[in-house]
């Protein structure tokens, strides 16, 4: 595999990987830093997954993907058990996500769509914010509960900031970032 700093394009990746032709029947949505421009070397490539039958979603996975360098596939314990999967390509890891409830409703996505909104209100002081956060080990989630003083988890708390508009918002990121 590629060195982290070798690899191309996020976009790029994704293309040459195919996963999204691959997976088109669970409705696949691209999430994650690579999008939001927060990416590291570490970072990979999220995709999450409308996958209301988990066995068929773990078979069409099984036989779109285990033919990828360093394929795995499991599927969790708790709540709806959704199934994950992870491979290499083009200097990436990609992880897929599938959970039975729409991609719109997954906490993932929800979480991905506040980021976004939160980049485009803050602009670049708030983007560098979160990336010295991320480049000093935070993952996203909780580097932005940390900007924000969110206290508790910081995966759900991020969610309290979801029914907010855009000028609250604007607010509590003119604050975090003085």
């Amino acid at each position: 595999m590629n060195k982290p700093q070798d690899r191309p394009p996020y976009g790029a990746a994704l293309a040459q990987s195919g996963v999204l032709e691959r997976l088109a029947a669970f409705d696949p949505h691209i999430a994650g830093t690579p999008p939001l421009g927060l990416d590291l070397p570490s970072s990979d490539i999220d995709i999450l997954c409308h996958a209301p039958n988990p066995s068929q979603f773990d078979d069409g996975v099984w036989r779109a993907l285990a033919d990828c360098p360093g394929f795995a596939i499991w599927q969790w314990r708790d709540e709806d058990r959704p199934v994950v999967a992870r491979f290499h390509c083009a200097g990436w890891v990609f992880e897929l996500f599938g959970q039975a409830l729409p991609v719109i409703e997954q906490a993932g996505w929800r979480h991905f769509q506040i980021e976004r909104r939160l980049l485009a209100l803050g602009g670049a002081a708030f983007r560098d914010a979160v990336l010295a956060l991320r480049r000093a080990g935070a993952k996203t989630e909780p580097a932005v509960a940390e900007l924000f003083g969110l206290a508790g988890e910081p995966y759900a708390t991020l969610l309290t900031l979801e029914p907010l508009d855009d000028a609250a918002l604007g607010q509590r990121i003119r604050h975090a970032i003085r």
